[in-house]
């Protein structure tokens, strides 16, 4: 039991000081507001995205901001998708669509078609999101550009999941907030290691200079974090953290489809940098240790219940106060009570996601 005690008190000590760091640097980070109005190319690539496009595409051209484009790839759809954007190509000459009939072969698709968006765009700012997705303001893309400097070549946004009925998502849209927790608190201390591909902003001569995806083109996945973890550093990427700036994203409405989701994005951390696995995992690990030695240590210590409990009891209030902060400022609702039960499922779900994430060789992804 002493070695439990080590072993449960270590974890849980680790998980204190992320917690804190997290919170503490979420409490004190405000944008920067810089007015710059340059020139701004919105990426999207669509594969049977049709109904989506119709909803999209109008709030894309209905932006507030002087001067941008929106370039829909047409990812070899097979629905109306090709038909819908030729007719509205013809009344806004802001819309371009490129169109993708093959991909080379061992070329993720998804890859191809940003790689042909951002050689046809005319704009050195690529905005990228996707077709699921929608602007939670009509100044979103100058909420993002407010971040363009002369330094920045990275700008982070924050896409979280829209709000629907349902314990799934509830769930989808905490684990959209810890992840979202992790990879801005690491971009403001200078060590940025992930973004978004349905909001994230960079620039086209650094995608074009670094060879885009050349080093992991047949990957599916990591389009965006792969990317952002090869080149971003803490000189050079700026986060977008306003109400304004978010991108609202359509989450999966089953549990299969949100487990084959998480286990193609997990599956690209592994090629993340050593620094940024060790971070990562670390903070994973003792989240998960701290709960099952903390109940283990219940089981064995029942006499002694409080010296588990109020441990784990002290990690779920600042838990609880950090998503509090985010939400807060990001305006969005969500109920802190069901955070120590989240919290608890979000141990076992990644056990899962994990394993099957580390074992899985190839990734299947529909476009």
């Amino acid at each position: 039991m002493q070695i439990l005690t080590v072993l449960f008190f270590s974890v849980v000590g680790i998980q204190l000081l992320y917690l804190i760091v997290f919170l503490v640097t979420f409490s004190r980070r405000r944008d920067s507001k810089n007015v710059s109005g340059v020139p701004v190319s919105v990426i999207v690539v669509a594969h049977d995205e049709e109904q989506n496009l119709k909803t999209l595409v109008p709030e894309l051209l209905a932006q507030d901001y002087p001067n941008f484009e929106v370039i829909v790839v047409n990812d070899r759809s097979n629905d109306g998708t090709y038909d819908f954007l030729l007719e509205e190509t013809k009344k806004d000459s802001r819309l371009r669509m490129v169109n993708v009939e093959n991909v080379p072969a061992h070329v993720n698709g998804k890859k191809f078609g940003i790689t042909l968006g951002i050689r046809a765009a005319s704009h050195e700012w690529i905005l990228l999101t996707d077709a699921d997705c929608r602007p939670a303001a009509k100044t979103w893309i100058a909420g993002m550009s407010s971040q363009f400097t002369d330094s920045t070549k990275f700008v982070l946004g924050f896409s979280p999941y829209q709000r629907g009925a349902g314990f799934l998502n509830l769930f989808i849209r905490f684990e959209s907030l810890i992840t979202v927790i992790q990879y801005f608190s690491y971009a403001w201390l200078r060590n940025p290691y992930m973004g978004v591909g349905r909001n994230l902003a960079y620039r086209k001569s650094l995608f074009l200079e670094k060879k885009g995806f050349n080093q992991f083109l047949n990957v599916t996945g990591g389009d965006d974090d792969l990317f952002v973890n090869q080149h971003a550093g803490g000189s050079n990427t700026l986060v977008a953290f306003t109400p304004e700036t978010q991108v609202h994203s359509i989450p999966k409405t089953t549990l299969s489809g949100f487990f084959n989701q998480k286990v193609r994005h997990l599956s690209v951390g592994k090629r993340y940098r050593l620094k940024h696995r060790i971070l990562l995992g670390v903070f994973t690990l003792t989240w998960i240790l701290a709960w099952f030695t903390g109940i283990s240590l219940l089981i064995v210590n029942v006499t002694q219940w409080w010296l588990a409990a109020a441990p784990l009891a002290l990690r779920a209030i600042l838990l609880m106060l950090l998503i509090n902060t985010l939400v807060k400022k990001a305006r969005l609702p969500f109920p802190l009570w069901a955070v120590p039960f989240l919290d608890f499922l979000y141990s076992i779900y990644y056990i899962s996601t994990g394993l099957v994430a580390l074992l899985t060789k190839k990734i299947r992804w529909r476009n």
